[in-house]
Parts: C-alpha cells; sequence; structure tokens
C-alpha cells in the first residue's frame, strides 16, 4: 500500500480521537525523504491538555505501527507523528469552531465582533460589539462568516460589550431586531 492520504488518515484516526471526545481540524502530511511527518491538528470544547494529546499521540503511534507491521499503510523509511491544537489564526468555518471561541473577538472581512452565543440549531450566531454610536447586535448565518479569524487582544475587552455578549441568543435576536427598527 502506498503512503496513505489524508481522508485515509482521518478515518483511521477518527474513532480513535472521538474515544477522546476530540474533533479533527487539519491533516498535513510531508513526504520527506526517509522521514515522513503526519501532523494532526486536534480540538474539543474543553481545549486538550498537552496530557490528553499525548495519550491520543501514543494511541495512533501503536494503531500505525500495527497497520504499517500488517502491511495496510506505507510510512516508508519511517515517520513522525505530531498532535497538535488550531492556532487562533486558523478560519472559523463550523458552528463549533465559533461555539468553542464565545466572547473572544474576531475578524469578520473588514469588521470586528465578538463571538455572543449560536441558536440552538448553531446555524447562527449572536455578534456584538460597543462603539461610540452603542451597542451593535448582528445575527448571522455561520456560512455567512464562515472565514472569520480570532483577534488576539492585549487588553481587557470593554466592559459593556463583555456584558451583551453574556445575553441569551433570544435577547440578542430581539435587540437585533429593535436595532434594524430605529434604522
Amino acid at each position: 500500500m502506498a503512503f496513505p492520504t489524508n481522508n485515509e488518515l482521518e478515518q483511521l484516526v477518527a474513532p480513535v480521537v472521538k474515544a477522546y471526545a476530540m474533533d479533527i481540524e487539519n491533516i498535513r502530511t510531508v513526504k520527506a525523504g526517509k522521514k515522513s511527518q503526519v501532523v494532526i491538528a486536534l480540538d474539543s470544547d474543553t481545549h486538550p491538555t498537552l496530557d490528553e494529546l499525548e495519550e491520543v499521540s501514543n494511541e495512533l503511534s501503536t494503531l500505525f505501527d500495527d497497520l504499517e507491521q500488517r502491511g495496510e499503510v506505507n510510512f516508508g523509511a519511517g515517520y513522525t507523528l505530531e498532535l497538535t491544537t488550531p492556532g487562533v489564526d486558523m478560519p472559523l468555518t463550523q458552528p463549533r469552531h465559533f461555539r468553542r471561541n464565545q466572547g473572544r473577538l474576531i475578524k469578520a472581512g473588514e469588521q470586528k465582533w465578538r463571538i455572543a452565543v449560536l441558536d440552538e440549531a448553531q446555524e447562527h450566531v449572536a455578534l456584538v460589539r460597543s462603539s461610540k454610536k452603542g451597542d451593535e447586535v448582528r445575527i448571522a448565518p455561520v456560512s455567512e462568516i464562515a472565514g472569520a479569524v480570532v483577534e488576539i487582544e492585549f487588553n481587557a475587552p470593554p466592559a459593556a460589550e463583555v456584558e451583551l455578549a453574556d445575553q441569551t441568543f433570544a435577547e440578542l435576536e430581539a435587540a437585533a431586531a429593535a436595532q434594524e427598527g430605529n434604522k
């Protein structure tokens, strides 16, 4: 068998990762000479610790070695397995990305918003921001703002914005409707 594709690796890795209540965010392989590299980015609602990543890494290493020994996969002369978490520069594309970054500042297009909350169906996200003009609320389909990126904040966010972001989806939806009615 040839070096496994990213899709094949995902199918092999998924059951192990799911057992640890994690999601595969990205798989990257580098086939380089004698040592190939397999880099897997994992995340979860509780954000994996180094100890948890080490456990998953040990289990995946054993799985890969067993599969290679049985001839079901071939990593070439050898491989290095690296488990990581997605960086803050990873575009938010799935509802879980927005849920996991609740309260954080994002850049969506040219505008900056704070993620407040997702609706129950996780199809819409409430975004908020405070400005000199007052508080703004935007309800947007997740698909419309997919690709937004978390902004690094070095200062504490404005208290009014944090308070606004702590409201329920229904409260923010009503605020957005009232805001639209005032335009």
